[in-house]
């Protein structure tokens, strides 16, 4: 089976689309997101141009603070405070990287907790960790979406990701331990990486290498969820699972593109009404108590056994 991400981003699309009709029915006031682009990196200007499509799509309304000269440290943290005093400003999305000589933690701290849409600021970080989120990064959440909507039963099995970045898999273990799965982390150092990678029930790749996960090291049946994204010589997309052969063994796989991709702009429309609803109806960083559009959706309560 393949997962298709673009499918259920559009339904977390629509979710979202009536999310902020029904603020703005309350509160007379639409989400604001500010978007900060520092230097002249392609990649970035395009999920940027994307977003924008999105956040169109759904109701959301946009600031864009591009700066493609770059801007020194200060300048950046003088602009991220200035965001956090605007109340019309709901979320701010800080697009990395960063260009040389910024410092991107110092700048994703200058964030206000209940602003941060992406879920990187350490006290959103730290919710997430203690096991009562408010703010989940969006990749991870995607991913977590993913098996939700087809159905995968991630109590009680054997989950395993290549891949200990901050933003996708550090987080995305965390979710996954808090849906009870037993979770194995792996990454450059790990010895014997296939010997891990077969006894996954859900195998999760965002290591950004392309095609380092082959049919071999898959599991015969099991849920295979590939974030990464890398281009080839040729100019094709492929992920950094080999799609062809792995597809033979999972029972589940995303493609790339168009598995994990589609969900990171759909899950930072959601964390931006989220941030918009607690800023307009209150609540501070409380994390939801429904698993509707306005809460984080298949949230489980935290357990530390």
């Amino acid at each position: 089976m393949v997962l298709d991400g673009r499918s259920v981003a559009q339904k977390v699309l629509g979710e979202v689309k009536a999310g902020v009709e029904r603020l703005r029915a309350e509160t007379g006031a639409s989400p604001m997101l500010a978007v900060v682009l520092v230097g002249d990196f392609a990649p970035s200007k395009i999920y940027v141009a994307n977003k924008k499509k999105a956040t169109d799509s759904v109701g959301i309304a946009t600031r864009d603070y591009v700066y493609p000269e770059g801007l020194t440290q200060h300048e950046l943290v003088a602009l991220l405070g200035s965001l956090n005093a605007d109340r019309a400003v709901h979320g701010i999305l800080l697009q990395l990287p960063l260009v040389p000589g910024c410092d991107e933690d110092a700048a994703i701290a200058a964030i206000a907790p209940e602003k941060d849409v992406d879920g990187l600021h350490p006290t959103n970080l730290g919710r997430l960790l203690a096991g009562a989120p408010t703010v989940v990064p969006c990749t991870p959440a995607g991913c977590l979406e993913i098996l939700d909507h087809y159905g995968a039963k991630l109590e009680g099995m054997e989950a395993v990701v290549v891949g200990r970045s901050r933003l996708v898999g550090k987080p995305l273990a965390q979710l996954l331990l808090a849906r009870h799965a037993t979770v194995t982390m792996c990454h450059t150092r790990t010895r014997d990486l296939a010997e891990h990678t077969r006894r996954a029930d859900v195998l999760c790749v965002a290591a950004g290498r392309a095609r380092m996960i082959t049919g071999d090291m898959v599991k015969e049946g099991a849920w295979v969820i590939d974030v990464g994204i890398n281009r080839l010589e040729t100019g094709r997309l492929v992920g950094d699972v080999d799609f062809d052969s792995a597809s033979k063994r999972a029972q589940a796989i995303t493609p790339v593109p168009g598995g994990v991709g589609p969900m990171t702009i759909a899950m930072l429309l959601r964390n931006t009404l989220l941030a918009a609803r607690r800023q307009l109806l209150g609540g501070g960083l409380r994390p939801p108590s429904d698993t509707s559009p306005q809460g984080l959706r298949g949230q489980s309560p935290r357990s530390n056994t």
